[in-house]
């Protein structure tokens, strides 16, 4: 239990550094790491389908769009899916491309209720290199952790 409490202690020192309206956050590999090995860890991946679907997934996490594609509209189901498939006292750890959505998906959770959310740092893609890019600086996918493609 020693490891899952060190990641939750720097994680919610971050939230306060941060100044973030919710539990705290982690690194990709932080979160693996809680995925794994905390009891009823969840991680909720808010992306769109056609990211989930072309670019790829994490293996066991909960799907739950945060803006519907296309069109990038809000989704109005979305705290309706997290309550059917999410307990509110569980740790739940907010992906999404590069940690902008899953802010807001955890702001949303925490004002819900949930009293435990966490948003993952760099997202599933990262960050922007200076061309642009992603998939070159960090992230989920970067780090070597596991994800598939459809």
């Amino acid at each position: 239990m020693g490891k899952i409490t060190e990641i939750l202690n720097t994680a919610q020192q971050r939230g306060k550094e941060l100044n973030l309206p919710y539990a705290g956050a982690v690194t990709p590999k932080e979160a693996y790491e809680l995925m794994c090995n905390a009891p009823g860890a969840k991680i909720v991946d808010v992306r769109t389908r056609a990211e989930m679907d072309w670019v790829g997934k994490v293996p066991g996490a909960i799907e739950i769009e945060w803006l519907n594609y296309p069109g990038m509209k809000p989704n109005p189901n979305f705290m309706a899916a997290l309550e059917q498939q999410v307990d509110k006292e569980a740790l739940v750890l907010f992906l999404c491309r590069s940690a902008h959505r899953s802010h807001f998906a955890a702001a949303v959770a925490t004002q819900a209720g949930y009293n435990a959310c966490y948003n993952v740092l760099e997202g599933f893609e990262g960050d922007r290199n200076p061309k642009n890019q992603r998939n070159t600086t960090n992230g989920w996918k970067l780090a070597g952790l596991p994800w598939e493609q459809s």
